[in-house]
């Protein structure tokens, strides 16, 4: 997994004449999966942003690859009721962890006028997680509490089946998975929404990825972008 990393930061610093270079920043409305087919059921979504640097290479007016750096906030929001009422017995969980991202799109481009086109991308990305917060709010039998704590990454490789340093207090460091998307380029600017799909479990005690499809980000954005060049 560093490995891949280490090979898309190398990606992501290639440009050439022909390059796009334009700064991102957008809306993410991250979440994660409880359900064994992926699904998000029971779960609140957490707002947070993304922001960073993007590349198109210029390959051709039609097709093109698309890579950069990005910091993304990821995480959710957990509610869990012990009784049928609302306002007692209950603890929620508020986590929202911040990523360096680097992802790596193929972009198809379908052209609408001289000055403006429509496309749609996918491909793999590959994140690190660096910092963030962690919020919990509780009530048990009128008793209310409140805590906050840095959240604690891991050094567990999620390519492996070994549990390295692993604790249910901490998440893993590496992330990977997939960016599936379309949007609009004015020249002047771009349109983009994007959807996340992780592909590796996020708590540190977890290390069959393909067990099934439970505590992976899942991650809609809308974002826009302003060349440079």
């Amino acid at each position: 997994m560093k490995k891949l990393f280490i090979a898309a930061l190398c990606v992501a610093s290639i440009t050439s004449v022909r390059s796009q270079v334009y700064v991102q920043g957008g809306l993410n409305l991250a979440n994660i999966s409880t359900t064994s087919s992926g699904q998000t059921e029971d779960n609140k979504t957490l707002t947070t942003f993304n922001a960073g640097i993007l590349s198109r290479f210029g390959l051709s007016h039609m097709i093109d690859l698309e890579s950069g750096i990005l910091l993304s906030g990821k995480g959710s929001k957990a509610e869990t009721f012990f009784t049928g009422s609302t306002d007692d017995n209950y603890i929620k969980t508020k986590f929202n962890p911040l990523y360096i991202e680097v992802p790596l799109n193929l972009v198809v481009k379908v052209p609408l006028e001289k000055t403006t086109n429509v496309f749609f991308y996918g491909g793999p990305y590959a994140a690190v997680g660096i910092a963030g917060k962690s919020k919990t709010e509780s009530s048990i039998f009128g008793l209310k509490g409140t805590s906050e704590s840095d959240v604690k990454f891991s050094n567990d490789d999620p390519s492996t089946s070994q549990q390295e340093d692993a604790a249910y207090d901490k998440l893993k460091r590496f992330d990977f998975g997939l960016n599936v998307g379309a949007g609009l380029d004015l020249k002047k600017v771009l349109i983009k929404f994007n959807y996340g799909y992780g592909l590796t479990k996020i708590n540190s005690t977890q290390s069959n990825n393909s067990a099934d499809d439970k505590n992976k980000y899942r991650i809609a954005s809308v974002s826009l972008g302003i060349p440079l060049n």
